[in-house]
C-alpha cells in the first residue's frame, strides 16, 4: 500500500484529489495539508511514501517545503501540483529533488499514475509538457561537470533517450537492447551521476549540454 499526503491550500482541490487517490486499492491518503509548513509537519508524523505538493501555498510555499521535507525525509517522493503559469517554480522544485509534476487539471488517471510511478522509484518525465518545461529552463550556457565523463557511450545514449521521455521498453527498442539491459544501464548511470532518479538525470543532461533545448520534441 502506497501512503500519500496531499498538500494544497484550496479545499476543493485537496479533498478532491484525496478522494480520487483513496479510491484506488493500492493507495491510501494518510494526511492532508493546507500549507507547506503543515505538509512538513504531517509528513514527519505520518511518514508518507509520496507527497503531492502544490507550488503556491501560504505560510511556506511548495518549493521551500519540498527542500525542507527532503532534507528531513530523503526517501519521500514529491510530485509537484502546478498550472502552466508556474513552470519556473516547478523546475526549481525538480532541481531540489522533486520527482516530477502533474497539472492540477490533469485527468484523474494521470494523477494516479504519477503517484504510482514515483512510488516505484521512477520519475514522472514522459509527458511532452515536462520535456518542454526542462528545455525552457536550461537555455543558459551548459555547465561543465566531470561526472558526465564517467558515462560510457551506451549510458549516454540511454540518458539521451530518457530525456526524450522514453520508458525502458522504448529505449530498448530504439537501441536494440533488452529491457533488462536498459534497466542495468539506467541504474549504473544514476549511480555514476549521484542522482536520485531519472528526472534528476534528465536535468543533468540538459544543464551540461548533453541534450539541447528542443531536442526532446523530435520523438
Amino acid at each position: 500500500m502506497t501512503r500519500v499526503l496531499v498538500a494544497d491550500d484550496q479545499d476543493v482541490v485537496r479533498v478532491g484529489l484525496s478522494r480520487i487517490l483513496d479510491g484506488e486499492n493500492d493507495l491510501e491518503v494518510v494526511a492532508q495539508a493546507a500549507d507547506g509548513q503543515a505538509a512538513i509537519r504531517e509528513s514527519l508524523r505520518t511518514r508518507p511514501d509520496v507527497v503531492l505538493m502544490d507550488v503556491r501555498m501560504p505560510v511556506l510555499d511548495g518549493l521551500a517545503a519540498t527542500r525542507q521535507l527532503l532534507a528531513e525525509l530523503p526517501t519521500v517522493r514529491v510530485v509537484i501540483l502546478t498550472t502552466f503559469d508556474l513552470d519556473e517554480y516547478v523546475y526549481d522544485a525538480i532541481r531540489v529533488g522533486a520527482s516530477g509534476f502533474v497539472l492540477k487539471d490533469s485527468p484523474a488517471e494521470e494523477i494516479v499514475r504519477a503517484v504510482r510511478v514515483v512510488a516505484a522509484g521512477d520519475a514522472m518525465i514522459a509527458p511532452a509538457t515536462t520535456r518542454r518545461l526542462l528545455a525552457a529552463f536550461t537555455r543558459s550556457r551548459p555547465r561543465d561537470d566531470p561526472r558526465g565523463t564517467t558515462l560510457t557511450q551506451r549510458e549516454r545514449d540511454v540518458l539521451v533517450a530518457m530525456a526524450r521521455g522514453f520508458n525502458n521498453a522504448e529505449i530498448g527498442r530504439s537501441l536494440y537492447i533488452s529491457e533488462g539491459t536498459v534497466r542495468t544501464h539506467v541504474n549504473r548511470l544514476l549511480a555514476k551521476l549521484g542522482v536520485r532518479d531519472r528526472l534528476q538525470a534528465v536535468v543533468f543532461a540538459y544543464e551540461t549540454g548533453l541534450v539541447a533545448p528542443g531536442h526532446t520534441e523530435n520523438r
